[in-house]
């Protein structure tokens, strides 16, 4: 059992109704608000190949973006608190989703690219090896059920 229980609270609204609502599949827009208190919208829709608005975000864009930012979070953490230190953190994250037949669809497979630049003096080795133990870690990576890998680039910083 869990030492401590997070709850996390959001609204997501629709803004889609065009004035027929959902009268036909072409008959309304996509496009919804993420909202929660204190926090500015998040502007979303669905992706463009199921009528989505590109220009807003879609949940599989989300998704890949949970588990990119969830796992820089905890490297940045374990790294600070084993002495590496970290100049920049740029992740290129990849997801890919595979869908069925019936349109239903789920993800296979996500690929975190970061390019993490460290200072000149910092451990090399370890910065590699606290990659592991921020995956381990990461709440987002822990919760889904499809892989999740790691492919780090590190720049000597100055």
């Amino acid at each position: 059992m869990a030492d401590k229980l997070h709850h996390y609270q959001v609204s997501v609204r629709w803004t889609g109704n065009q004035g027929t609502g959902t009268s036909t599949l072409r008959g309304y827009s996509r496009n919804l608000e993420l909202l929660a208190t204190g926090k500015p919208p998040i502007l979303g829709s669905s992706d463009p190949a199921f009528r989505g608005d590109s220009t807003r975000w879609n949940p599989e864009d989300l998704l890949v973006a949970s588990l990119s930012s969830c796992h820089q979070l905890w490297y940045l953490g374990l790294c600070a608190a084993h002495g590496v230190i970290v100049q920049d953190y740029v992740d290129a994250a990849e997801g890919w989703m595979a869908e069925e037949a019936s349109g239903a669809g789920q993800f296979t497979r996500v690929l975190l690219k970061p390019v993490i630049t460290l200072a000149p003096e910092a451990d090399l080795a370890k910065a590699k090896a606290l990659h592991h133990d921020a995956h381990e870690k990461c709440f987002i990576a822990r919760s889904v059920n499809f892989p999740v890998e790691i492919e780090p680039r590190f720049v000597e910083g100055v």
